[in-house]
Order: structure tokens, then sequence, then C-alpha cells
């Protein structure tokens, strides 16, 4: 069976030609995969948001929406392997997908043995990934986040954030000492096709203080940068900074 991390691996296969995709559905459910397939891009973009597969198999050439429309919104969501489909054989497209953020590019015709070792690749790696994700833990003074149980401490206590809490959070951290935009901090938490305004990561920043910082209205981990957006601090990264700044008589006169 084709597990992945101790379940059966799920592969969406977006693919408008009936004969080709009925041949790879059942060659992959052969392999031992769980296999969710639509025709068109606007049902493949909703069935990988809904559905979450392990990876997309995305043609180019789709109805309603166009594999290259539907791998850059996705991209901007989430990180879900990537394998995208093309009988053009113009090199232009398939650096176009990669830089859209494609994981694995495959023209056709192709060998469906070449195909089948491509997907075994992918899901290993991404599997990889994934282990190594729910390992990771990022902290700052006694701020402790567990990414694989999605936990946060504030010390010896735990902090519930919500689901876009979290992410924030996580973003700001993993940028740590980099002014992120408004926009940008939007486009990385909420996605790319987001309807709302800069207003919402405000609003969500100032949650966010009330449940991590030791006083919200002198925040030490997130900062405002004026006219951009934030910036996340360590207490003991801002301590530096400061004595850093100080005149080098100031420094000696410390000592």
């Amino acid at each position: 069976m084709a597990c992945y991390n101790g379940r059966m691996a799920t592969i969406l296969l977006v693919e408008d030609e009936a004969i080709l995709s009925d041949t790879l559905r059942y060659n992959l459910e052969r392999e031992g995969y769980t296999v969710l397939t639509a025709s068109d891009g606007v049902h493949g973009l909703e069935l990988a948001r809904r559905k979450q597969p392990d990876l997309l198999i995305l043609d180019v050439m789709l109805p309603q929406l166009d594999g290259f429309s539907v791998c850059r919104i996705l991209r901007n969501e989430s990180d879900i392997p990537i394998m995208m489909l093309t009988a053009r054989q113009d090199e232009i497209d398939r650096i176009a997908g990669l830089e859209l953020g494609a994981d694995d590019y495959v023209v056709k015709p192709f060998s469906l043995g070449e195909l089948l070792a491509r997907v075994r690749r992918i899901l290993w790696r991404g599997r990889r990934e994934e282990e190594a994700l729910q390992r990771e833990v990022l902290t700052a003074a006694d701020l402790k986040v567990d990414l694989g149980s999605r936990r946060v401490w504030r010390g010896a206590h735990e902090t519930g954030l919500s689901a876009k809490e979290f992410d924030l959070l996580v973003c700001l951290m993993r940028n740590r000492g980099l002014a992120l935009s408004r926009d940008l901090l939007l486009e990385r938490v909420w996605g790319y096709d987001f309807l709302g305004d800069s207003r919402t990561v405000d609003v969500h920043v100032r949650w966010l203080r009330e449940k991590i910082e030791p006083d919200p209205s002198q925040p030490v981990f997130i900062h405002t940068v004026r006219g951009t957006g934030y910036r996340f601090e360590a207490p003991a990264q801002a301590d530096a900074d400061v004595r850093a700044a100080l005149p080098h008589a100031s420094n000696e006169a410390m000592r």
C-alpha cells in the first residue's frame, strides 16, 4: 500500500481528457493511492482546498480556470506538492510552471512508469518535510510554538490561539527581525484570493498581542513598523540591539 506518514496517500488528479484521466486513476489506484478527480480548474481548486490531498497532478490546459492559475492560487495558500502536466513542449511554459511553485513538470506524451516514479519521489520528499515540520518548535524568550501540535505556551502556561492567529504568529516568528507589510501577511496567512483588507491583519495582531504579550499596550514580541506592517523580535534581541547602538564610551562605562 502507498502510505504517507502511516496513512494511505491521497492524490488529486485534475485532467480534462477523460481517457487519460481514467488511465492515470486506474494505475495510481493499483499503486495503492486514493485518487480524487476533477475535469476543470474551478472544481479542481475547490477539491484541493477542501480535501487537502498529499499531491496534486494538474493539467495546464483546463476549462474554466487554467492550470497555471490554479497553481498560483494554491501556492499562495498551501504547500501541497504540485505536478503539472502539459502537451506543450515550449521551455518557457515549463519555466513558468516551476516559477509559480510547481514541484515537477511532465510533458505529454510521457511513460506511465516515469510518472509513477516521479509521484513516489514527490511523496517521499513531502513525507520527509512533514516529519521535519512535526518536530519543528519555534522559541523566543519564554514563548514556545510547537508546529506539529499547533500549540503555544508562555512559560509553563498554554495559550489558546485561533487557526489564523497561530498561522500569523508562525509567519512573523519565522521572519523575525524583518518588517513584513500588511499586504504580505494578508497573502501569506489568508491567501492570494482573500477578499478582505489589511485591517484584518491589524485586528488579528491586536488579538495575538492580548494572548502572548506581557503587556499588550507595550509589546515586546510584535512591533509595529509605521507605514509598513509588523516585525517580530524576542525581548533579548531587542536588548542586544539597544546595547549595540550605544556609543563606545558608554559601553566602557557600563563594564
